[in-house]
């Protein structure tokens, strides 16, 4: 049975990104459960890698992990109006439990401010309990409308993380402190470039009092939201009356912060990276690094070829390098088409010829052309291969960012731009959330965010016309 076929990015992008999740057997809907995905094994890699790489950043700055509740008394959520208002079309509510009604309903986590705060209340009494850094890996449930894998789904994976503090101040730093660990991660593990930004009061976290946030642009000029890191201020604190003693005796509330990522960095990485052959993954995060595959028409061939190929799968496992040794029985075309969707980042052909030049064929998957090197500096070229392409990706990507983003200042140029090709536009804006809305509800395009590195800039409004001190980023986003 022949296999179907990818949709090119130009014809159809959002098919073109189903595909890709199918051909690289990274996950699937779980048809059973509304609104929900299967993560297989290729997808749960990833994921795995993202979960570690993040987990040291986390310690590193202080962190410790712990786990809360999945279910959350409905109540907790009312304690604090903006928040609870801000998650009640998404809300799973379990209203029965052991055969019986329950006195109280329990909510199903969307998020777990509510729940940690109850518990900061029990655990912190003086200023010698502060900071709280708390971090929880764990699933949520958002009853979602519209799914689609790793970027909407109405159950995700996710972190995170939830820290209490003596001042404003210092929980200031600490939200921009893990918006800083989420963007260097995204750039240098996942080589997707980012801006870091402050929302707007229509887009920030309900119940926060600022949020802000790290923007990647896609491959089809939508913009993706791939993680957030919310100043609470002081709000949850005095609705579950988390306070502490400070130095000189007197009772104060925290401050208090959030932030998280979520398995939708996983779309992110597709969606910046992948090609209409199928996957392509930083190395980084890859869940295959080397697939080595011999060349034979003999026994004598194969066992040949086997030798030396097994050797330098050895050598390249003592590397830290995930490797699989292909020798099924098939054709090495076949194979080849294989991994190539599976977005193996590197192949190894080794066959009778090149045991006699004693060298190897050698691709990685974000280039055309297939090369030839020596036997005997095999892994000193491999790995360095694999390092030269998780930069050369992060640097592709930083160029298709940079030349679709654009300095729009008149309306018909700003509709233009995102009912065509699309991408980043900076343009002036009034700062008014009215303005802001009618933006959305003409072109179902939203600020992204008020860049952290913004030069103040006397303007118009993209919109209204009426005076501006800044740019914006503006785009359509997932």
């Amino acid at each position: 049975m022949a296999e179907q076929p990818i949709t090119t990015r130009a014809k159809d992008f959002p098919e073109w990104y189903q595909d890709v999740i199918r051909v690289a057997d990274l996950a699937e809907p779980a048809i059973v459960v509304k609104g929900a995905m299967v993560i297989k094994p290729n997808g749960y890699a990833i994921w795995e890698k993202i979960q570690r790489e993040l987990d040291d950043r986390f310690k590193a700055t202080g962190h410790r992990n712990a786990y809360f509740p999945l279910f959350i008394p409905e109540s907790f959520l009312k304690k604090e109006a903006e928040h609870v208002e801000g998650f009640s079309p998404e809300l799973a509510v379990v209203t029965i439990g052991g055969g019986k009604e329950l006195e109280e309903r329990y909510v199903v986590r969307p998020t777990s401010e509510t729940i940690i705060g109850h518990f900061f209340a029990k655990w912190i009494k003086t200023h010698r309990d502060l900071p709280m850094l708390i971090n929880q890996w764990a699933n949520v449930v958002r009853w979602e409308l519209r799914t689609r894998l790793f970027l909407r789904t109405s159950e995700f994976l996710w972190q995170e993380g939830h820290t209490a503090h003596a001042t404003h101040e210092e929980g200031l730093k600490e939200v921009l402190q893990m918006l800083d660990v989420y963007a260097d991660f995204a750039e240098n593990v996942m080589a997707m470039p980012v801006i870091r930004g402050e929302k707007t009061m229509n887009e920030k976290f309900a119940g926060a009092v600022k949020s802000y946030c790290i923007e990647g642009l896609m491959q089809n000029g939508w913009a993706l939201q791939a993680g957030t890191s919310h100043d609470l201020g002081q709000n949850f604190g005095k609705a579950f009356d988390v306070k502490f003693q400070n130095a000189a005796g007197q009772s104060e509330f925290v401050w208090q912060t959030s932030w998280g990522v979520s398995t939708r960095l996983i779309g992110g990485v597709i969606m910046t990276h992948a090609d209409d052959a199928g996957m392509v993954c930083p190395p980084k995060l890859a869940p295959y690094h080397v697939v080595i595959i011999p060349i034979f028409k003999t026994p004598e061939e194969k066992a040949a070829t086997t030798e030396v190929g097994r050797k330098l799968a050895d050598d390249l496992r003592a590397k830290g390098l995930t490797v699989v040794f292909d020798d099924r029985d098939d054709r090495p075309g076949s194979k080849y088409f294989e991994w190539e969707r599976k977005g193996a980042c590197a192949r190894v052909e080794i066959g009778p010829k090149d045991l006699e030049k004693k060298s190897y064929a050698f691709k990685r998957r974000d280039l055309e052309k297939k090369e030839f090197a020596p036997l005997d500096n095999a892994v000193a070229h491999i790995t360095g291969q694999l390092d030269q392409m998780q930069k050369d990706m992060f640097n592709k990507a930083k160029k298709y960012r940079d030349e679709n983003t654009r300095k729009i200042d008149s309306w018909d140029d700003f509709k233009a731009l995102h009912e065509g090709a699309g991408g980043f536009s900076s343009c002036h804006w009034c700062g008014d959330g009215k303005c802001e809305a009618q933006v959305k509800e003409e072109t179902k395009v939203t600020i992204r965010c008020i860049p952290l590195q913004n030069a103040k800039e006397d303007g118009k409004c993209i919109k209204c016309g009426r005076p501006s001190a800044q740019r914006v980023l503006f785009a359509r986003a997932y």
